[in-house]
């Protein structure tokens, strides 16, 4: 039977012990502290009780003598930390909703998981999931799943779409298409990371050119990459025409901006049969239809005006912010 001992020091404090008998001999189970004052002795009974009531798993007779005062004491405590574990919890649940979960890689989804908390490389990713969620993973299995989870490419795509139909009423009529880069803390190019115009402003630094189309709702729906020196313009054709293949849409429209513009693109879009509606540059545009904008064009916010271009119809609207800036 476990008790509570109370001795008292040659520094006049009061040491706090957990003892029991045996044999007539008295053995200290658990010394538990020193007291100075009376509230410091009285934490360190309840302390003392706890370690009783988890040492010797009795029950109380009686509800009564049942010790209940769970408390932490913080001077008898060190912090080590805090998980955010609701916030995690909140994550994967948006994850499986999804259907991402079917995918097979928790530990690819925790990378996701955690990229959207705190952006950074993947090495320091895992580091973030130890800090924030408790999670550990070993750079040698995040090394030999990286080359599995490029095949997951199409079934990511196939989990996304079928929820977005189910979700968002995604009909494949409307995409929203834009490109961003994503640049590599190395300075050593290789056949897929490569120097061209960085939109992180690392232009000394390696990177690849992720094409993205989203839903008028700005769900992701599918994405390619690039060798990092592709120009941007370059990417929108075949992005397109692949995907029309892919999901054999009938009717579809992309809408983009200046930067996916030329000529040569706009040739092929109309020869495809695909619907387009893009930024325009009136920078680029002649003299003579400019004047005719500047003319034509009423100078109230929210006014519109429309003229036949060789590039398809051409919309313009006049802004007096934008026109004050401008100006």
């Amino acid at each position: 039977m476990y008790k509570i001992r109370i001795v008292r020091t040659s520094s006049g404090a009061k040491a706090v012990q957990v003892i029991r008998y045996e044999n007539r001999k008295r053995i200290v189970f658990k010394h538990i502290g020193s007291a100075h004052t009376p509230d410091d002795l009285h934490a360190l009974k309840d302390i003392a009780r706890g370690v009783i009531d988890e040492a010797s798993k009795q029950l109380a007779l009686f509800e009564a003598d049942q010790h209940t005062n769970k408390f932490i004491s913080l001077e008898q405590s060190e912090f080590l930390g805090v998980h955010y574990l609701f916030l995690y919890e909140a994550l994967s649940s948006v994850c499986k909703q999804i259907g991402l979960d079917r995918l097979g890689s928790k530990f690819l989804l925790d990378l996701v998981i955690i990229r959207i908390v705190e952006p950074a490389s993947k090495l320091r990713s895992m580091e973030l999931l130890e800090d924030y969620f408790g999670i550990h993973h070993r750079r040698q299995t995040f090394y030999k799943a990286i080359n599995e989870w490029i095949d997951l490419k199409a079934s990511f795509e196939e989990i996304i779409t079928v929820f977005a139909q189910k979700e968002y009423g995604f009909d494949y009529s409307l995409m929203f298409y834009d490109v961003t880069t994503l640049y590599f803390e190395t300075f050593k190019a290789d056949e897929l990371r490569d120097t061209g115009f960085s939109k992180d402003n690392k232009s000394n630094q390696p990177q690849v050119v992720v094409a993205l189309m989203v839903t008028k709702d700005g769900f992701p729906i599918g994405y390619e990459v690039f060798n990092g020196s592709t120009f941007e313009g370059h990417t929108i054709i075949p992005v397109i025409a692949s995907f029309i293949k892919k999901h054999q849409i009938d009717h579809f429209t992309v809408v983009a901006d200046a930067a996916m513009i030329s000529t040569d693109n706009v040739k092929a879009l109309v020869k495809s049969d695909i619907h387009y509606i893009v930024g325009a540059r009136l920078g680029n545009l002649s003299g003579k239809l400019i004047n005719k904008i500047d003319k034509e064009l009423n100078r109230e916010d929210g006014s519109l005006i429309r003229f036949e271009t060789d590039n398809g119809d051409l919309i313009c609207s006049f802004s007096s912010l934008r026109y004050r800036k401008d100006e």
